[in-house]
């Protein structure tokens, strides 16, 4: 997932405020250290989205520790399933993915490290402290004895990073099954906070027909794709749709330079707010490209839909404030971030409209996707926290 927009809604401690739980609290201290030598095992493993083996490898390590807090395990399509039964009334389910987007060999150049406040590694907030955090909090509160839940669900997908193609289905069709979903994506550590919204995903595929010819001899009897695709491009660049947005960022035309182009074919990025987004797109671009420049070409539009976009419902809004009101019980500030151009999987869990999903409860880090990536040490308690107080308020609602 993306940085967060920098707009928020601020909230945290405030007159009134209730007291903090605190036989939780120091619970949360206690699982400090064990959290950070979990993260630093996970870390050590690379686990690209194309390093299949190293992935698995996190998958295993994954598997066998929510088996030890008293999981039944399913590994299908690299995707870890852990299901807890429970004592209560509410199905909860927490996400976290364990693919990164660093290639082989990064801990060679970026090695796992810790400077004060800061423990840097690839991947170690986007998202291997997502995962850290579920398995702390799950066996923090265990032991506590909460069992308030009638089913508690932990995935942990392989392949976030590009697209979540294999597991998006799953994800979605399991949080059809839910009534609350916490996904555990990072944190800014400027300024922590919940994301409320969080762009879908589309390709865009721009295809001209036209015909070849002798560049040097005929070029007269072709009809040259390569013009077209250029005018077209144009025509289309600031194409203002509500609840899509495009940015045109591949080209291709011809096979030999002494030839006038038969074909030719452009990609662009398509980043969705709204459901019908896409939609939208693809007729607006279908009626600007029926107008071609270079006759005799035709010009089609097809839009690919990847991840779908994530809108917090009404009730979702209402637990971010919850969530706000948790984190004063123990004088910490919570942002509400309005969104972010980068997808989530909570656009899966969101789609069927069932559960409450709220994105974001992740530890604190920046430099995601970059070469000093970290997550800050003072956020694991009030993640911690945060997190199982959510669980704790998911499991008692009505």
């Amino acid at each position: 997932m993306k940085k967060l927009i920098l707009a928020v809604v601020l909230g945290g401690a405030m007159h009134g405020a209730m007291a903090a739980d605190q036989g939780l609290l120091e619970a949360a201290r206690a699982q400090q250290a064990p959290l950070l030598a979990t993260l630093k095992e996970l870390v050590l493993i690379e686990s690209g989205s194309s390093d299949t083996a190293g992935v698995a490898r996190v998958a295993d390590v994954s598997a066998l520790r929510l088996k030890a807090l008293g999981a039944v395990v399913e590994r299908k399509d690299g995707i870890v399933t852990g299901r807890f039964t429970g004592k209560g009334s509410k199905r909860l389910m927490l996400i976290a993915h364990m693919d990164t987007v660093y290639q082989p060999g990064i801990l060679v150049s970026q090695p796992y490290h810790v400077d004060g406040n800061r423990v840097y590694g690839p991947g170690i907030a986007d998202d291997k402290s997502g995962i850290a955090l579920i398995l702390h909090t799950i066996e923090m509160l265990h032991a506590r004895g909460w069992r308030d839940y009638a089913q508690l669900t932990v995935i942990f997908n392989p392949d976030e990073e590009v697209g979540s193609r294999a597991s998006g289905e799953w994800i979605a069709t399991q949080a059809a099954q839910h009534d609350f979903v916490f996904s555990c994506e990072p944190n800014g550590a400027q300024m922590e906070g919940i994301l409320l919204s969080a762009s879908g995903i589309a390709t865009a595929t721009m295809t001209v027909q036209g015909r070849a010819a002798h560049a040097g001899v005929a070029p007269k009897v072709g009809r040259n794709a390569l013009i077209e695709l250029s005018h077209q491009l144009l025509e289309t660049q600031d194409i203002n749709v509500p609840g899509a947005q495009l940015n045109w960022t591949r080209a291709n035309a011809g096979l030999v330079t002494n030839q006038i182009p038969a074909s030719a074919t452009a990609q662009g990025d398509v980043r969705l707010s709204t459901a019908d987004g896409a939609q939208r797109l693809q007729q607006a671009l279908s009626e600007k490209v029926a107008k071609p420049l270079v006759a005799d070409t035709v010009t089609t539009v097809a839009i690919e839909q990847g991840r779908p976009p994530f809108i917090a419902t009404d009730a979702a809004r209402a637990w971010a404030v919850k969530a706000q009101a948790i984190y004063g019980e123990i004088d910490r500030k919570l942002a509400l971030y309005p969104g972010t151009g980068g997808g989530t999987d909570a656009g899966y869990a969101s789609r069927a409209g069932k559960a409450i999903v709220l994105e974001a409860f992740g530890l604190a880090g920046d430099g995601v996707h970059g070469n000093d990536e970290y997550i800050t040490i003072d956020s694991i308690v009030p993640r911690l926290y945060l997190l199982s107080r959510m669980m704790q308020e998911a499991g008692a609602s009505q």
